[in-house]
């Protein structure tokens, strides 16, 4: 693919800190994708994740479907989310981005940030909402928009529908390979880092299927029990960051250094909270059989091709954690509605399906899932072109 149709580089008039937008494709004019907010972000990092939006789009065509696939985008702001400055300077931001956002640019919650914050930030900057550049591209503007919101009000077990499909989508990805290998999902064993909206969702539903959640971390290490911890209770002592109040902790309940959970004597590592976590240094630690990218690009390529020489399967990010994105569109285009069993329906058979499209592919050409993921997408980008055009 050929480099960014735009990359944008702001610095803060007040803090000094810089923030990205790129934009990797538009279809009918418009891209998606979420914007982060962490500490060293870059502008290499948010290209990067630019990219993988426009293939997450790419694998959720569907012809027959009402969605309409857009393109890619990413937006980052290199600064610590718990920082004091730092809801002010995502105000300043998402004004300094608002005709970008009102003409091309539809976000949302990544990393650092949760929706309510983003939607409060966007209101603030002057916004009617962060996707409203998607609304010409709708039927019935006004219907889609209830129906959207309608979805956003749901909850299931006290945690907002929008915060479960994510991990829905990762948790289902997972079970998927597990069902091809054959491998029954009571005594799997899983480890899961970060416990946020994507992780704690994943766990959530992994445990549910009746894996054994072993491992979890945070920002203040890992918790760990051979035997199984604990995910409910866990994921209701969280904070609004995904820390976990130790105070919860069974007698059996171990705390250990954050990267153990790398380690963990687990079938299933699950890395859902940043990027680049698994690298040349220290994947000789990985004992498990599949890593499932919960996160965007956890796993570094030099780190991949080791894990893969020695049987290690990476299911890729940009089939495994698209749930997110597609379930947005499917709900405001009308393939689903505001309805969280239909919902989880939609998600498990989408994201099983396309897991086993890329293992088919991999098997069949001799290669990794990702290559295989990558494969996919390079077979549905001309189609998308053809219909929709680039950048119009």
């Amino acid at each position: 693919m050929a480099t960014p149709l735009m990359s944008l580089v702001w610095t803060d008039h007040v803090t000094g800190r810089q923030g990205f937008l790129v934009v990797d494709r538009l279809v009918r004019g418009v891209a998606s994708g979420g914007l982060r907010m962490r500490p060293g972000c870059t502008l290499e990092e948010v290209t990067g994740l630019a990219r993988g939006m426009t293939m997450k789009e790419a694998l959720h065509y569907n012809p027959e479907g009402r969605y309409v696939p857009l393109g890619g985008a990413k937006g980052g702001v290199d600064c610590d989310p718990q920082d004091p400055e730092a809801y002010p300077l995502l105000v300043r931001y998402l004004r300094a981005m608002r005709p970008y956002v009102e003409s091309m640019w539809t976000t949302g919650e990544d990393l650092g940030l949760t929706q309510d914050l983003v939607d409060r930030a966007a209101a603030e900057a002057g916004l009617v909402s962060s996707i409203q550049a998607v609304y010409p591209l709708l039927d019935d503007e006004a219907a889609a928009r209830r129906r959207l919101a309608d979805a956003f009000a749901i909850e299931v077990d006290g945690i907002g529908l929008d915060e479960l499909v994510g991990g829905c989508g990762v948790a289902e990805s997972a079970l998927a390979a597990l069902d091809r290998a054959g491998v029954p999902h009571s005594g799997t064993r899983v480890a899961v880092q970060g416990l946020g909206t994507m992780g704690g969702a994943t766990a959530r539903f992994l445990a549910r299927a009746g894996l054994t959640v072993v491992a979890v971390a945070d920002v203040k290490g890992t918790i760990a029990n051979p035997a199984g911890l604990d995910v409910e209770t866990l994921l209701r002592a969280r904070d609004a960051y995904g820390t976990v109040d130790r105070a919860v902790l069974r007698p059996g309940d171990l705390e250990l250094p954050g990267g153990a959970w790398l380690a963990t004597d687990a079938e299933v590592l699950v890395p859902a909270a940043v990027s680049y976590v698994v690298d040349a240094a220290n994947e000789h630690l990985v004992t498990a059989r599949w890593i499932v990218e919960a996160a965007n690009m956890p796993v570094l390529p030099g780190a991949e091709q080791r894990l893969a020489a020695r049987g290690v399967t990476v299911l890729p990010d940009v089939v495994v954690n698209s749930g997110t994105n597609a379930w947005w569109w499917w709900t405001l285009f009308g393939d689903i509605g505001p309805d969280a069993d239909e919902a989880f329906a939609h998600i498990r058979r989408s994201m099983r399906d396309l897991v086993e499209l890329m293992l088919d592919r991999a098997e069949s050409d001799g290669t990794s899932p990702r290559a295989a993921a990558h494969a996919l997408v390079a077979d549905r980008l001309p189609v998308i072109a053809e219909r929709f055009g680039w950048y119009r």
